[in-house]
Formats: C-alpha cells, structure tokens, sequence
C-alpha cells in the first residue's frame, strides 16, 4: 500500500473515530425551578404537593437526599453554579452585588462550547457580578427566552438551561393577592390546583386559615413549575432526543419562606436534586438508575467539575468542587456560606454531613428572621410578627423572631423543619467542639473573603478583584480576623476581655469584628468599661468599627456623642453601603424611635440609592408602622 493510501485511510478512520466520539457525547437538559425547598415535593415524601413531572423523573432517574445550593438567595447560588467557585472566594456572597472577578474564570459552559456542544439559556443570567455580561458572551450560543437545543447544527450536542420563577418567592408570598392569582392561578390548570384545606402548614407555621390561604401559594407555585417543565419535557420528547439527553432537575435554595431563604441553616441550603439518565448513558451513574434514591453529599459546587467531566473536559484548577458520578466516596461534610440579602448583611458558616446541619452565625444579636423588606411586606410575615406580639404563637414558632444564637445544631432525619436546637445539649459539647475547630480550619483555609464588610469589598474592586485580593496575608490577614469573628456570641468573661483587647489590634477589619462581637454582651457587662469604650469610640478612624461603636455606646449608656455619630453619618456624603450598615444596626437598637427624624430626612433626597430607600422606608415601618412602599418591587 502506497503512502498516500496509508495517509487517506487514517484520515478515514480518523474521521470515523471522531465522528462517533462525537456522537457519544450526551446532550444535558437542566430544568431550575426557584426557590423551593424539598419538603414541598411529591417525590420526597409531600403528600399534598402535585408535583407529577418531578415525581416521574424521580422514578426514573436518581433522587438526591443530601444536595445543598451555596447560597441561600438566588443571585449567590448562580455566581458558584456559573462558575464553578465558591462565593467566599470570589467575593459574590452578597445578593446582587457588582464586584469583578478574575478574567481567567469563565462560565463553565464556555468550556463545553469549546468542546463543540451548543449552549443555550432560557433565561435568566443574575450571576452576581459586574463582570455578567463576560460570561454571558463566553457562556451561550444563545441566551434569551427563546433560547433552546432546537438551533444548534444537526447532530450537535447541547447543553441547555431552562429556569421557571413560578415557584419564587415573589409569586408564592410577596407580591399582593390579586398579582398571585393573575401570575399562579390563571395559568395552573384547576386540576392542578392545592386549596387551603389540602395540607397541614409545617410546624414553624401557626394553623389557621388565614396562613393556609398564603401558604397554598408555595404549593400552587411549584405545581405550576411542574407543569411548565413537563412541557419542555415534551418537547424534547416529540425531538426524538429524550433517549439521549441527560436530564437534570434542581431549585436554587431553599424555600422563599420566613426561616429558609436568606437564612444560612439547613431550610435555606437544601434543595430538591434528581437527575434522569437514559439507557445509552447509564454507564454514566455510580447510583444506578430508575427509582433509585441516593445520600450522596453533593453542593451546587460540584456542579461545573461535574459536567465537565462528563463532556469530556479538562477541569479548571480554579474550581475546588468535585465530579460527583467518578466512583469515589462522598466527602464527611461541605462547607456552604449565606451573606447578605436586600442591603442587610448576617453572615453565616455551615458545616452539614447531610444527617446533621451545624450553623455559625456571626452577628447573632439579630434573630433568624431578620428584617428585610422584601420579605416584611408580605401578608405571611405580617401575619407572623402580629402573631408574636400578641403572644399567639408557640414556642417553636417564637424563636424566629427571638435574638439568635451563635450556633445551631439539627438532627434533620429527626427534625426535618430544624424546630429543635441541638447545639447547647450536653451530649453534643465535644462534636460542637470539633465542629467549632474545623470552622475554624475551613474559613482559613479558603481564605473567605466575605468577613470583609460590603463597602471594603467594593473599594478594593476598583483596583483588583476580591478573589486575588484575599490571597495575600499582607493585605487579608484572616487568621487575625476570624479570631475576633469568632467571639460573637461568647458572653464569658474572658472572651469579653479578649475583645476589649483586639479592639485596639492594627488592622481595621479586626477592629470591626470585635466591636460587632461586642454587641453581644449585656449593659451590666459593659458597665465596667464604659470609659474605655467611650475613648476607643472618640478615637476610632475606621468608620464601620466607629459606627458599631456608637451603636454599643448608645445601647449600653445613652450616650448623646454615640447617637451624634448614627445620626450624622446618614446626614453625610459617605456612600450608600455605609448608610445601609447604620440603618441595619438601627433596626436592632433598643431605643431607636428617637432616629425616625434622621432617616426621614434621608428618605426626602430623591436621588438616593434605591436599596438605601428600601432599608430606610423598612426602618420607619417598623418603627412607626407606616406602610411600606411596594411599587420597587414590580
């Protein structure tokens, strides 16, 4: 055989081999509803929920126990799924923020695009970054609402999204009545409907039929997700291309309810997770398939890596998650983060090994649910907070209103609605002890770059990202930072004297969280240092530790030179994320009505910031109980 036919049947095998590599390649449907924790599924045990498509792809398919998103509000969740990076390193653990990342990081999709898959996202982006419209560009062949697998060339493989906000919080309890029935209702067909009288509200709820009439919008929300994915499940069907196409089925957080979304214990984490693989790819799943139900550890981290891998695709060293289908065994526990939402900022840490959920909150002089506008305008919440104060609700459904701990605890098999505390019994102190140690290790380790407040985060963007940032110790030393973190909530004397102590460290940010740790201590314990904290509040040059300062000072000592700083920072040109800070820390003062005046006068600037006027207009509900401003919202 001569050279130039050796030449020609290479090519021709070559071209054979590619061609059917190709063809291996599986197509990847992901069908997101929003906001909606597993509990109001039908597959995972919620009689009451019409869920049937769901419920079908379970049985067909693998249904996870133990899958937890990154976040606990939407934008954080997508930053970690687009990316592949988790939101303490790239900085986007606050809702909506603008913050740049890394050009080496990219949307993961991008890869696939590379390696020759169609991608497509039907619709939404929110991925928590000034740097979205990158993404988006180096992500999607197409992304707008009628994006779909249906425009790629003949043959290629897809990689293709589509997202149903029926079930978002906005649908299910926040927008008025009337919105409910025009967005949910009309389009749920009757048979697929859940009246007021189909469930029992879960235990964090009162029963009565005044929350079951808000409640069965949770249901009515995620039916109509149901239907609406079922459609797009028809269509690929009536495409000929379900026998190949992996399927993949998950919510972005936890419930958009009062005690799960926004809120960093397990409700606001875990998330219903199924994914459906034909015949041709089985090969594909280490569970098996069909029915099969799997305790597998995953988070929305994974996620990238994943896919990937799947695709055939090298795995950027950047992303620190795992491939969850390479028959390995699952990790001991994740670490997953909850920031701030709506200009309110109450960080927390969690550590799960799916069974057990152990949650540190750093600012526990706030309660579990803190004030956020978005969500104290709706009927359900409003409801609630007459409830607590007219002493009508139990004693499970108190302590979401109630100053918060530092730490929690929940047995989740046990306690599916997290109603009982474990984290003070005696017979947890030594796996509280390590678990305390281990927190310790993680956010060090990670470098965790959210225990810098919002406005540090925004003015060191303007010269370099957050993630490259907090590599250095010279510029983040976190070690010395989570060690004064670390003392909110320890009342003891020691731990009091060690905050005394690290309020005159070098480094503001140290500054800062012990002054915010100290907000935990009681009147008679400050006592003793009044003059001290007097001085240090006269002589402090960073203003978030100057103004947390006041706050204590005001509290502890009605101090009139303390209430002078609070009032006259929000009189001042400092900008919005500061003024929201205070406002935040106002809401929590004992005695704040006597700042009504002062945030009235800021909310007559038109120009202000619209989610330093939401966080203003909240502060003069709660205080004064005018009504609140809803036209922002829609």
């Amino acid at each position: 055989m001569t050279i130039k036919k050796v030449f020609k049947v290479i090519s021709i095998l070559w071209l054979f081999v590619t061609n059917a590599f190709c063809q291996t390649k599986p197509n990847v449907l992901w069908l997101v509803i929003e906001d909606t924790s597993p509990q109001f599924i039908g597959c995972y045990g919620n009689q009451s929920a019409k869920t049937p498509n769901i419920d079908l792809l379970a049985k067909q398919g693998v249904r996870f126990t133990n899958a937890f998103s990154t976040g606990t509000v939407c934008s954080p969740s997508r930053s970690t799924i687009i990316t592949g990076v988790r939101t303490f390193e790239l900085g986007t653990g606050n809702h909506r923020s603008k913050f740049p990342i890394p050009q080496f990081i990219k949307g993961f999709p991008a890869y696939l695009r590379q390696a020759g898959y169609y991608t497509s996202n039907n619709k939404k982006s929110d991925y928590n970054t000034i740097d979205q419209n990158r993404i988006i560009e180096e992500a999607w062949n197409e992304h707008s609402e009628n994006a779909g697998w249906w425009n790629r060339e003949k043959g290629q493989p897809f990689f293709s999204i589509f997202k149903f906000d029926d079930s978002h919080q906005s649908r299910t309890m926040t927008n008025p009545y009337d919105l409910y029935i025009k967005q949910v209702l009309n389009e749920l067909p009757a048979d697929k409907q859940i009246a007021d009288t189909d469930f029992i509200p879960p235990p964090i709820f009162r029963n009565t039929a005044q929350m079951r009439h808000q409640l069965a919008r949770i249901y009515n929300g995620v039916s109509l997700a149901d239907y609406k994915l079922g459609r797009i499940i028809d269509r690929l069907k009536a495409d000929n291309l379900l026998d190949s196409t992996i399927i993949f089925f998950y919510a972005d957080h936890g419930q958009g309810m009062p005690g799960a979304k926004t809120n960093g214990i397990d409700l606001g984490f875990r998330v219903p997770f199924i994914i459906r693989f034909p015949e041709a790819y089985k090969h594909l799943s280490p569970f098996g398939t069909a029915g099969i139900v799997t305790d597998e550890l995953i988070s929305f981290a994974d996620l990238a890596p994943t896919l990937l891998k799947m695709a055939g695709v090298t795995v950027p060293t950047y992303m620190h998650g795992r491939d969850f289908l390479a028959k390995e065994s699952s990790p001991k526990k994740i670490l997953l983060s909850s920031d701030g939402s709506e200009g309110a900022v109450n960080l927390f840490r969690t550590f799960t090994t799916g069974n057990l959920t152990y949650s540190r909150a750093f600012m526990p002089f706030m309660p579990q649910m803190f004030y956020q506008k978005y969500f104290d305008f709706s009927e359900v919440l409003k409801q609630m907070r007459k409830d607590f104060k007219n002493n009508l609700l139990s004693q499970i459904q108190t302590k979401l209103f109630k100053t918060g701990t530092a730490e929690y605890l929940y047995d989740i098999k046990q306690d599916p609605w997290q109603t009982n505390n474990l984290a003070n019994k005696a017979e947890y102190k030594k796996l509280i002890h390590q678990l305390r140690l281990d927190m310790r290790d993680s956010v060090i380790k990670n470098r965790d770059i959210m225990f810098l407040p919002a406005y540090e985060l925004q003015q060191i963007s303007k010269s370099i990202t957050p993630y490259e940032y907090r590599l250095s110790n010279g510029n983040y030393p976190i070690e010395d930072i989570y060690t004064a973190a670390s003392l909110s909530g320890n009342r003891s004397k020691t731990a009091l004297e060690q905050k005394m102590l690290l309020l005159q460290h070098s480094n503001k940010i140290v500054r800062y969280w012990a002054a915010l740790a100290l907000k935990c201590n009681t009147s008679q314990q400050l006592a003793k240092y009044k003059s001290e904290l007097l001085d240090l509040m006269n002589d402090e040059n960073y203003l978030h530790s100057k103004i947390v300062l006041a706050s204590i000072c005001y509290d502890s000592f009605s101090d009139v030179a303390a209430k002078e700083i609070l009032i006259n920072t929000l009189k001042s040109e400092e900008v919005p994320l500061i003024k929201q800070f205070v406002l935040q820390l106002l809401l929590y003062q004992k005695s704040n009505r006597g700042f009504v005046a002062a945030v009235n006068n800021l909310l007559e600037d038109k120009s202000i910031d619209a989610t330093l006027r939401e966080n203003a207009e909240l502060f003069v509900y709660i205080t004064t109980g005018k009504p609140l401003n809803y036209s922002s919202f829609w």
